[in-house]
């Protein structure tokens, strides 16, 4: 039997404040195989990202779990898991999250660089290359539009092949034709990589392209 890549057991986020115990999220099941791709759509602060960051190990459930590719993530320290994340996840943040004091190419270059790859340099230019950027290898992120930070991102998170690439709202931040710009190119780059594609939006377009809709509502995921 094939090993989902990611699996979602029975998950439940709660959080306490002054007021009493507050449900995130309530006992969220799903499991996506290679080459899947998965919208997470629903309104504002039904709990979307909050799963996306359970799923990336970025967050911790207060109960159930998540296997990625087999492994169980919070049956590891948090530095195993980021270690797990190195090796087999990419992601894509509305807010792009380069490091400004590093150049396009340096960008894209830094998570083969902590994998040890002596190739960094070749792989991450080629990569710039594949998403319409290899004039800008030396540029800052201050000197690059929205549309261009964000396919630097895109570059970086491919860059390292990921098993999964996860993406929170990865076109909010741009304008309609970069914006289809920007999935156009995931999509064909999760086609040709293999990768399972995991993506917040409340797009209902771009949520379209995907092979599954998860709908979250009130923290609930709906059947």
């Amino acid at each position: 039997m094939t090993i989902p890549i990611i699996a979602v057991q029975r998950l439940t986020k709660q959080v306490v404040d002054s007021t009493g115990t507050l449900t995130i999220l309530h006992d969220i099941d799903f499991a996506l195989k290679a080459r899947e791709s998965a919208a997470i759509v629903g309104a504002s602060g039904s709990g979307k990202s909050t799963l996306l960051s359970i799923v990336a190990g970025l967050d911790t459930p207060t109960s159930g779990t998540v296997l990625l590719d087999g492994e169980d993530l919070f049956m590891l320290d948090e530095d195993q898991r980021a270690a797990l994340r190195a090796q087999k996840v990419g992601f894509v943040f509305q807010s792009f999250q380069l490091l400004a004091n590093l150049t396009a190419l340096e960008n894209v270059m830094l998570p083969l660089e902590l994998q040890g790859r002596s190739d960094a340099r070749t792989h991450a230019t080629e990569m710039l290359r594949r998403v319409g950027l290899g004039e800008r290898l030396r540029h800052y992120p201050k000197v690059l539009s929205g549309g261009e930070q964000q396919r630097v991102a895109l570059a970086r998170a491919f860059v390292v092949r990921p098993a999964l690439l996860l993406a929170d709202e990865p076109t909010g931040s741009l304008d309609f034709a970069t914006g289809e710009t920007v999935m156009a190119l995931m999509f064909e780059m999760n086609r040709e990589a293999g990768t399972t594609l995991v993506l917040v939006t409340h797009d209902t377009a771009i949520a379209s392209r995907c092979d599954r809709q998860l709908h979250i509502e009130a923290g609930r995921l709906l059947a």
